[in-house]
Formats: structure tokens, C-alpha cells, sequence
């Protein structure tokens, strides 16, 4: 796993941050807000100001030993890791007390006494200790966020995968139904050449929007309008359909050919006769594009996966985080399909 480093200014201001924070009695005690007692030299301006710029260098190269450039020696072993890093801290920590001591006894003119470098050691070894738990803590929040991210972009994929899934789905059956009733057009030239547009802007349809989620209503409605022509062509007065709904309603977006397979859906599974025509309704009703028809059940064998209803209101989970309601009671069947 490719782990993102840490950023600079965040190491900077930490640094900074504890660098102020461990000096800050020496930094008052200038203005002489904070005097410290005998046991300790007096600060002065020069000795406040190396110790400020040796704990930030100090802090500095701490936090980037543990944070970022730790990342180098992850193809290592766990062992050899914690040894590496163990070894870092303690050189880094000699090295800048090493040279701190000789620097600033030259600069201030002032001797450290055995009291005031083991208070030195003790400091430099407390402040370690932090800048070590701060690294950890560092490091936790970045592979956390990789690891929320990585999650999210998998549930989007996997959800993209689904939703494209879904879309396949779709039966082509309503086409080879128009393409037999095709057949007893073709004498018929000015009825036929209808069809077979309405078939192509189908068709046509169906490919645009597979490459949308989302379609306008009055988009699926013009759609739905040639699939209508389709099904009357074949059915003619025992097929009939209603559509009311407002025009402030057309701009809202729906998943693709939902109202198509919705009306499909009826047709397939109702008898339609002289004796018992098919009527189907669609309307708006509390935020709901309802689709409903008397429930008219066949009496022949009809070839269905049981997977059309599925599909949407898995389109409408996933899309618009909505279920679909769909209902069976007093002979008539409904469905209706969330608007926002």
C-alpha cells in the first residue's frame, strides 16, 4: 500500500509549537514575567534564541524521521523497522545535544553546570518521547484517511458496477414484439415508416441514456410517448394509457426508462382483450410519479426473470437513496416512484 506523507507545514507548525511550548518559561523570564530560581543560570537573548533554534531543528528532523521518511525502510522486516527507528531517534537526539552544549557555552559565555545538562538530557528525551507519540498519531490520521478514501472510491466503483449491472438488465422484449408488428405494416407505407421511427428514436434513446444515470421526465416521457405507439400499434383499442402530470414536474431527474418498463411491466403480466382492455394510469401523487393498472392476471404462461421490479427500486437505492412503493390491494396494482 503506498502510504501518503505527511504534509510540511503540518510538521512546521508542530515543531514550532513545541519549541515555543518547551521554552516558554526562558522566553517570560526575559521580560522577567517567569524568573527561574537560583539553580539555573539567568536567559539571556542569545542563549534563549539557540535554544529555541536547536529544539526546533531538533523537533523538526524528529517528526520527519517518524513520519515521512520512515516510509523508506517499509520493505523491511518489523524488526529491523524498530531497530532503524530506534537508532534514528537516539542519533538524531545525540547529534543535536552534541553540539548544542559546545555552540551555545561559546556564544553565551556561559558554562552549563552537571545539574543543567542532565535537565538538558531530560528535556531533550521527555520532548522525544512526545514527538514520537505526535509522529504516531500523524501517521494513524493519514493511513485512516487513505483508508476512508480507498473505501469510498471501492463503494462508488462497486456502486457504478451495480448501477451498470442493473442497466443491462433491461429486456429488450418490447422490441422483437415491435419488430413482429413490423411485419403486418409493411404494406402500409405511411404506418410502417411511423414505426419504424418511433422504433429507431428507441432505440436511439436507449443508448444515450445508458451513458446517464439520470434523465429528465419530460425526456422519459417523450420516450415513453413512442413506446406507447409501439404497444397501440400492436393492441389498438384494447390498450389504453393516461398520463397526467404537471409541467413544473419535467425538469426532475429519474432513472432511465423506468416508466417504460413500468408500462411493460403491465402489459406483460395483464390480460388484454375486447372483453378486457388494459388501462394504464400515470400521475403525480405526494411527491410520487404513480404507475397503476386493474390487475387483470394472464392465463397463458408468461416468460419473466421476476426481476423487473427489483431492478428499479435498486436503480432508485442507489441513485436517489429512495425505495419504491409498490402496492396490490382492491384489484389494482401500483407503483410509485419517489420525485426527490
Amino acid at each position: 500500500m503506498w502510504f501518503k506523507k505527511v504534509k510540511q507545514s503540518v510538521i512546521l507548525s508542530i515543531a514550532l509549537s513545541v519549541t515555543l511550548l518547551v521554552n516558554l518559561l526562558r522566553i517570560l523570564s526575559l521580560f522577567g514575567l517567569n524568573p527561574f530560581g537560583k539553580s539555573f543560570s539567568t536567559p539571556t537573548i542569545q542563549g534563549v534564541l539557540i535554544r529555541i533554534l536547536f529544539f526546533f531543528v531538533f523537533s523538526y528532523l524528529i517528526l520527519q524521521f517518524n513520519t515521512n521518511w520512515k516510509l523508506r525502510y517499509q520493505y523491511l522486516n518489523r524488526i529491523v523497522r524498530v531497530l532503524v527507528l530506534i537508532a534514528g531517534n537516539i542519533a538524531v537526539l545525540s547529534i543535536i545535544i552534541s553540539v548544542f552544549i559546545p555552540i551555545y557555552q561559546y556564544i553565551t559565555k556561559i558554562i552549563l553546570s552537571d545539574t543543567e545538562r542532565g535537565f538538558l538530557y531530560f528535556i531533550y528525551c521527555i520532548v522525544l518521547l512526545i514527538l514520537i507519540f505526535i509522529s504516531r498519531i500523524l501517521r494513524y490520521q493519514i493511513v485512516h484517511q487513505q483508508d476512508l478514501v480507498e473505501k469510498e472510491s471501492l463503494k462508488r466503483q462497486s456502486l457504478q458496477n451495480e448501477l451498470s449491472a442493473l442497466k443491462n438488465q433491461i429486456n429488450p422484449h418490447f422490441l422483437f414484439n415491435s419488430l413482429n408488428s413490423l411485419n403486418s405494416l409493411i404494406r402500409d407505407n405511411k404506418e410502417a415508416t411511423t414505426f419504424v421511427n418511433k422504433l429507431s428514436f428507441m432505440y436511439r434513446y436507449i443508448l444515450q441514456s445508458g451513458q446517464q444515470d439520470l434523465v429528465t421526465l419530460k425526456e422519459e416521457l417523450k420516450f415513453l410517448d413512442s413506446y406507447i405507439y409501439l404497444i397501440k400499434t400492436r393492441y389498438r383499442n384494447r390498450f389504453s394509457i393516461t398520463i397526467d402530470i404537471d409541467a413544473i414536474y419535467l425538469h426532475i431527474g429519474i432513472p432511465s426508462m423506468v416508466l417504460q418498463l413500468l408500462v411493460e411491466n403491465a402489459v406483460k403480466h395483464n390480460e388484454i382483450s375486447e372483453n378486457n382492455p388494459l388501462h394504464v394510469s400515470i400521475y403525480i401523487k405526494e411527491n410520487h410519479i404513480v404507475v397503476e393498472n386493474k390487475i387483470r392476471p394472464r392465463t397463458t404462461f408468461v416468460d419473466s426473470t421476476g426481476q423487473g421490479l427489483a431492478n428499479i427500486d435498486k436503480r432508485y437505492l442507489l441513485l436517489k437513496d429512495q425505495h419504491i412503493k409498490i402496492s396490490d390491494g382492491d384489484d389494482v396494482f401500483m407503483v410509485q416512484l419517489p420525485l426527490k
